[in-house]
């Protein structure tokens, strides 16, 4: 396997370029990323590795993506410009990298006859769907322009399937969580931000009255999927779509409490405002991938807080 990984210096990306590089079937992991959200820093331990390679671009540009493909195998498409938030302010900016930074990495597994892409899709694409748990086959209609382009990524990655013989596997990411989710900016996600704001003493805000539940699902399990994903083989070109997830829910009023005992921290939170674009109560049905791919989640939400805030504490001074 000659796996070439987009935004592989970015949270998920980069825990998986670890995971892949000690794999004895993995003779390549080459990164193409532009730091825009990922960060050198994130990659630094792999630059010794001889099985890393490292390329300096953008998605967005059609020359960096084919010199990127070139003699891959399997392509594993992580990069994208998260955060509902940021989509709801710049929704330009959003489908330019989610969308159209799609369409050159399919066009270029096309020309190289790179018939195996895994891609990160999201569980915002269940919209105002409000059945639970959610389940791969029905969808709601999105509520933002980010769930806007992560289903019309499931739509071209259908299209090019069936177009042209490729097999393209998409993961619907369920609230990962983990060592390298960076606490600071504007748009940075819940754990990492309770982590940060409690080990500094200031008091956090949760969004709404805390009642609405996530399925938060540890990297690790996460990285997992996708490997299992790069490997699979079909006896003919297909398109797949996996929820990717624990399988369990929580609030995030629980959730905060959950980090709270950890870290020993009596600090009560403050409560503020929903936030335009956030799906109320999430649960992932994770039978189908069980199944397809013989995944099981590895490592469970209290584990995973445990795990997150020891890096925390490591790598973060307050």
């Amino acid at each position: 396997m000659r796996v070439l990984i987009t935004g592989g210096a970015g949270f998920i990306g980069s825990n998986l370029v670890k995971y892949l590089l000690q794999k004895e079937e993995v003779e390549l992991v080459r990164v193409l990323d532009n730091y825009v959200t990922g960060k050198k820093s994130n990659i630094q331990e792999f630059h010794n590795d001889p099985k890393f390679e490292l390329i300096e671009g953008d998605i967005r540009n059609i020359e960096d993506c084919k010199k990127a493909a070139d003699s891959i195998t399997h392509i594993s498409h992580q990069a994208a410009l998260g955060s509902v938030q940021r989509s709801i302010e710049n929704p330009l900016l959003s489908n330019e990298n989610n969308v159209n930074g799609w369409l050159n990495i399919l066009q270029v597994a096309r020309e190289n006859q790179i018939n195996k892409i895994v891609f990160a899709s999201s569980s915002s694409v269940y919209g105002d769907d409000q059945n639970l748990p959610k389940i791969e086959e029905k969808i709601g209609q999105p509520l933002s322009p980010y769930a806007l382009t992560k289903r019309t990524k499931e739509e071209y990655g259908r299209i090019f399937s069936e177009l042209y013989d490729l097999s393209i596997i998409g993961l619907r990411y369920f609230n990962v969580f983990g060592p390298k989710q960076d606490p600071s900016g504007a748009y940075a996600a819940v754990i990492p931000i309770f982590i940060d704001k409690l080990r500094k003493e200031v008091t956090p805000t949760i969004h709404g009255d805390g009642l609405q539940s996530r399925d938060f699902t540890y990297i690790e399990n996460v990285v997992n999927a996708n490997y299992l994903a790069l490997k699979k083989t079909y006896s003919k070109p297909t398109f797949r779509i996996f929820n990717i997830a624990l399988g369990d829910k929580i609030t995030v009023k629980s959730l905060y409490y959950k980090i709270a005992e950890i870290l020993k921290s009596s600090i009560e939170p403050n409560y503020g405002p929903n936030r335009r674009g956030d799906i109320k109560n999430s649960l992932a049905d994770i039978s189908k991938i069980k199944t397809e791919l013989d995944y099981k989640p590895l490592v469970s939400i209290e584990e995973g807080l445990k795990r997150t805030i020891k890096w925390h504490i490591n790598n973060f001074k307050i």
